[in-house]
């Protein structure tokens, strides 16, 4: 007689660890400043990240333009989670910043981009295209660029600085172009003020706006700010000015707008941009792993629509998104029993089925948060 099991422990339990997966999970808040560094360990076109001043002086030398964009980079508070910095081989010829952004298109951790205190629009051009190009080939992501701060005030100021820029102006809302005239480093010369408010931007989640958010490391003469006029002006531009509210306790310079430097009103906002971006992540993310599992049947699409409600369920209840609703038209017609299709229900399925392609449609209805209060004051007695 073979030995038969004893009955102790009485119950077996076995842990099957299969059906547990890693969630993808990009930060947004990601930035990497391109420039120039004559010194350093880093050699050039090799993006390197940066947590510490002290790895920016390592790497790309003390006193560099790069470094000292990196320097204010690290300043902003809360910080981007993660910096990288990437120096320019040679003198920083347009080629060679060319070479230095194609080396981050490898990098599909990267949200924003930045070109080192580089106020050039031909050169700010291949920033434009490098983010334009990155972002739609699947890797999001957003170049910021800057007026030239030591631009002098003059009577047409915003028409000055707004028309020869106009180049830079993206379709795809793929630019932030801000301005703050006179501004210096703390303690320095010119600023980077391009660096410095993209990673103010990046240190916020996607969906918080950046209007009225600080941008540290920099300080503006009072001179040099800019008027109520500039301020609209340039705003109704496209392009961020950084004031100094008195309506702010405490000092300090801010966003003085959130609009991204772009030619399409529907992506108007760096907010919606960025909170756009973050979706389309987190849906491509969660959903590969059906993509060659998931079968064109009723189960196997339901899997999928339940799949993406879980992914944007989470983002309601942080009020990201206000409201969401997900349709699979194959979905509705495999719903209808086989006996009651129509000829046209029967050939989406059978198309489907063929191509091994569904569609489905994700709406999200995004609240944004207020950007203007009109109040009526009404004095009586």
């Amino acid at each position: 007689m073979p030995p038969v099991v004893a009955a102790y422990p009485f119950i077996d339990v076995v842990i099957d660890t299969s059906a547990l997966q890693p969630v993808a999970q990009r930060s947004p808040g990601v930035i990497a400043v391109v420039g120039i560094a004559a010194t350093g360990t880093a050699a050039a076109n090799s993006p390197r990240q940066v947590d510490t001043l002290a790895d920016a002086t390592a790497l790309f030398g003390a006193g560099t333009p790069l470094t000292k964009s990196l320097t204010l980079a690290l300043l902003q508070d809360p910080k981007p989670s993660r910096i990288y910095g990437v120096k320019v081989g040679g003198t920083g010829t347009d080629a060679e910043y060319q070479a230095a952004l194609d080396s981050l298109n490898g990098a599909d951790d990267v949200n924003f981009v930045s070109l080192a205190s580089v106020t050039a629009v031909a050169t700010l051009g291949l920033l434009k295209t490098h983010a334009e190009n990155n972002s739609a080939a699947g890797q999001k992501r957003i170049g910021v660029a800057m007026v030239d701060p030591l631009t002098a005030r003059t009577p047409t100021y915003v028409a000055d600085v707004t028309t020869p820029r106009e180049p830079l102006r993206s379709s795809s809302s793929r630019m932030v172009l801000v301005a703050a005239r006179g501004a210096v480093a703390d303690g320095s010369g010119p600023a980077d003020v391009a660096t410095a408010a993209m990673a103010a931007m990046a240190g916020f989640a996607p969906s918080t706006s950046i209007l009225l958010k600080r941008v540290r490391g920099i300080s503006i003469p009072v001179e040099a700010q800019f008027s109520s006029t500039e301020i609209k002006g340039l705003s109704e531009k496209e392009i961020i000015p950084i004031i100094q509210p008195a309506l702010i306790v405490g000092g300090g310079f801010y966003f003085g707008e959130g609009r991204t430097f772009t030619s399409d009103a529907t992506q108007l906002y760096v907010d919606l941009v960025r909170t756009l971006d973050d979706i389309d992540f987190r849906l491509k993310a969660g959903l590969v792993g059906l993509v060659g599992e998931a079968r064109i049947s009723r189960a196997g699409l339901t899997l999928i629509k339940s799949t993406v409600e879980g992914i944007l369920g989470p983002l309601k209840r942080g009020a990201v998104i206000d409201e969401f609703s997900v349709s699979i038209p194959v979905l509705d017609v495999l719903a209808i029993p086989e006996s009651a299709r129509t000829s046209a229900d029967n050939n989406i399925v059978t198309t489907a089925r063929a191509n091994r392609s569904v569609d489905m449609v994700v709406s999200v209805t995004y609240g944004p948060a207020v950007h203007r209060l009109r109040v009526t004051l009404q004095p009586k007695f």
